[in-house]
């Protein structure tokens, strides 16, 4: 689901070795608890008929480090990868609560990631299990429209390891992930916009508090038979700042970053299983308001590349079979 933030920390360290001590920054945060671009592949609006839910997501994140604190060897970026899966339950009981039909879900992820030369870092293991106790959604008439929102948390009980808590893939803090998504549900259409926010509490070790982070996803895509197309587009951004402690003497990261990317999606409907599959290339991105460094010196940094979706669903258990077409290929933030 997301790639560890020791990735992106890892680099500032080289990039400002022999200037400042390497606990001048936050080491072990990628700027973001979840991956960019996840819900894509059919996150929406609406919810499908009652039952129990399964899928499995697997992505791959081939970037590279940009910013003004990016190290380079050579004039060559510096390299980072990811690979991700993750396996998830979401629950459909049937029970309406304010007109709107509630679902909840879980979500387990896996991550292994690496970073090139000059950081040469590995990283493997469980990253924090995320939880969305209750997601609403309402059907607005036969308009087409629906509306969801709900609240998902990734909770601190990944691979934490270190002085700070970050030298694996999960993070020492609570991630609460308040969601508003509207779509458009008719004719085979799917025009979905997904808004949600990354909130974080501080680090249990530090006490440093990353920024929160702000996420809009966009799909907009048409069933055909059993194929389904479209192009697909996210933004995700830093919006408050970062907030250090005494652990780094009051140093900053990264303030703010920006990432804009678009891609395409594709789908096949089996009938017992749906598969999709999405593509995003992240043309902008950039980062601002590091200060670990010497003076005038800017040591942010974010990643910039391209990432491939896949996602298979399936219905597990239900009162009534629908076809496939109307099963939830993912799960919704």
């Amino acid at each position: 689901m997301t790639i560890n933030r020791g990735i992106a920390a890892a680099a500032l360290v080289a990039a400002v070795s022999g200037a400042t001590s390497a606990n001048a920054f936050e080491f072990g945060y990628a700027g973001f608890a979840q991956k960019p671009g996840i819900t894509l592949g059919g996150g929406t609006a609406g919810a499908p008929p009652p039952g129990l839910y399964s899928f499995n997501q697997v992505f791959t994140y081939q970037s590279n480090l940009v910013g003004p604190g990016a190290p380079n060897v050579g004039g060559a970026s510096t390299p980072v990868h990811a690979a991700v899966e993750a396996s998830g339950l979401l629950w459909v009981p049937g029970w309406t609560i304010f007109g709107a039909t509630y679902d909840a879900v879980i979500v387990q992820p896996w991550i292994m990631a690496d970073v090139g030369s000059p950081i040469n870092v590995q990283q493997a293991g469980m990253h924090n299990t995320y939880i969305v106790p209750a997601e609403l959604s309402w059907k607005l008439g036969d308009s087409g429209f629906f509306v969801k929102t709900g609240l998902g948390i990734y909770v601190p009980n990944g691979s934490i390891s270190g002085p700070a808590g970050l030298n694996s893939v999960g993070n020492p803090w609570w991630t609460f992930q308040p969601e508003l998504v509207v779509s458009y549900l008719k004719d085979g259409w799917n025009l979905t916009a997904n808004f949600f926010q990354e909130i974080n509490t501080a680090n249990s070790i530090t006490g440093y508090r990353s920024g929160d982070v702000f996420h809009a996803e966009f799909t907009a895509t048409k069933i055909i038979g059993n194929w389904t197309f479209g192009p697909v587009a996210y933004y995700a951004g830093q919006v408050t700042d970062d907030k250090s402690s005494a652990f780094y003497g009051n140093a900053i990261n990264v303030n703010r970053y920006n990432i804009w990317a678009g891609g395409g999606l594709v789908g096949y409907n089996f009938g017992p299983a749906a598969l999709t599959v999405w593509a995003t290339h992240e043309f902008s991105a950039n980062a601002s308001g590091g200060n670990a460094g010497p003076p005038g010196i800017d040591t942010a940094s974010i990643t910039r590349g391209y990432s491939v979706f896949a996602n298979l669903s399936f219905r597990l258990w239900g009162p009534d079979a629908p076809p496939a077409s109307q099963k939830r290929p993912m799960f919704t933030k």
